[in-house]
């Protein structure tokens, strides 16, 4: 199997300001064109260090990622390093300078001489144009080894990858793609129980050949499941009986599959198919569900609007919450995330209305109410009920969980899936 290198580049990286979601991202789509990412380094912005670790990877693996270190400024040595690495001379690239000019003219920014400098590559390289930013991605080979440059800046180095490294792989290393992959995105189940008690034992596919990987998050559980094949059909015809398997026991638990697939838009779409509008009552959650749902283009067709009523004042105000309602049950309660969900859904005129009510944390819970508790309130055709969830004490977890459940509460019960998330139970008004 042929071997990769991923190579992170930049102070910012090591000392915490920046998530390296770059080599993760990269690894994906190299494992998934039937590489093996032997290693994931991080170095800093020094000359020696990234010449040292890149010429060493360049001799022993087939291709090497490498991100960070083109920017305009002055601890930006990457393309330098490189240069003396190969033995070659920085040269203008007239395309790029022209590309960036461009872009500033366009912008209406002083083009400067750090911009013109960022148009001057190794005289080497195959330089990859970059159509997102000014930086240009730059492919190096070296005795039958690639090694590709490009910016830090996801979005960059995403497009210089897709557009420009891609065809390379495909044209210098045929073959290679006999990896199959699928994303199994589920919700409202632990992953423990997703494991041990939903699914159960895989023993049989593991030792097959198959692998099996549990990728949990605040809202939900992502299953990749992986299988090798002499070709790229057989790969997924094998992988086809364990995926089958895998959606007879979790069933209702899987609400799309891929990995970029979204609850939001999976809902959205429901909602969409069934002509139905929706609208959030929001205290704890702070206008993230309405965020949430309106994360998908096209959002306007069933989505409503949203009120944000953090005050006991707002509620009664804008939401027809009642005084004694509140008095005497207080904010987090069934009583009010009912009268919630039902005021926002006559307010603006919905056939669906969510609430959220809650104490997010960390500090404000009581004996009987503690930090972690949310109550979710539906106001749904024929449905009215609320959920009671404890959560953790993490305030954005809480949040994020929250969001979650609501959207997939309400999908659950478009599906007529009689079981709600995480084993709760629906809560009427005695």
């Amino acid at each position: 199997m042929r071997t990769a290198s991923i190579i992170s580049i930049g102070n910012e990286i090591l000392i915490g300001d920046t998530v390296n979601t770059n080599a993760s991202w990269i690894g994906r789509l190299l494992t998934e064109r039937g590489f093996q990412v032997s290693e994931v380094i991080t170095i800093p912005d020094e000359f020696e260090t990234i010449q040292t670790v890149i010429s060493t990877a360049i001799d022993v693996h087939d291709f090497v990622a490498v991100t960070g270190g083109l920017g305009p400024t002055h601890d930006d040595v990457t393309k330098k390093a490189l240069a003396d690495l190969f033995d070659s001379e920085l040269v203008l690239n007239e395309e790029v300078l022209a590309f960036i000019k461009k872009v500033f003219e366009r912008r209406g920014f002083t083009f400067s001489k750090s911009n013109h400098e960022q148009a001057m590559v190794p005289g080497c390289c195959k330089v990859l144009f970059n159509k997102q930013g000014t930086a240009p991605g730059m492919l190096f080979e070296r005795k039958g080894h690639f090694l590709v440059s490009m910016p830090g800046v996801p979005n960059e180095m995403k497009y210089i990858m897709e557009n420009g490294v891609l065809p390379v792989l495909e044209e210098h290393f045929p073959g290679q793609d006999l990896l199959a992959t699928r994303y199994m995105k589920t919700a409202g189940v632990p992953e423990s129980v997703l494991s041990d008690d939903v699914i159960g034992d895989l023993n049989v596919y593991l030792d097959n050949g198959f692998s099996v990987a549990y990728l949990p998050h605040p809202g939900g559980v992502t299953l990749r499941c992986s299988c090798e094949g002499s070709t790229k059909e057989s790969a997924e015809a094998e992988l086809e009986k364990l995926t089958s398997y895998i959606y007879a026991k979790v069933k209702d638990y899987i609400y799309g599959e891929g990995r970029d697939c979204s609850l939001s838009e999976v809902l959205g779409n429901l909602l969409a198919e069934r002509n139905l509008t929706i609208a959030t009552a929001e205290s704890c959650t702070g206008g993230a569900l309405a965020n949430r749902i309106t994360d998908t283009p096209g959002c306007s067709r069933y989505m409503n609007g949203s009120v944000v009523a953090y005050s006991n004042e707002l509620k009664v105000k804008l939401l027809d919450v009642n005084k004694n309602t509140l008095k005497a049950h207080g904010a987090v309660s069934l009583e009010v995330a009912l009268e919630m969900a039902r005021g926002v859904a006559e307010k603006t005129g919905s056939d669906i209305g969510i609430s959220t009510t809650g104490i997010a944390g960390p500090d404000g819970g009581t004996p009987d109410k503690p930090v972690g508790t949310v109550w979710m309130g539906f106001w749904m055709p024929g449905n009215h009920f609320a959920l009671c969830a404890q959560f953790t004490k993490d305030r954005l977890i809480n949040k994020e969980r929250t969001v979650m459940v609501s959207m997939e509460t309400v999908r659950r019960v478009l599906l007529g899936i009689s079981e709600m998330p995480y084993n709760l139970k629906k809560q009427f008004r005695g």
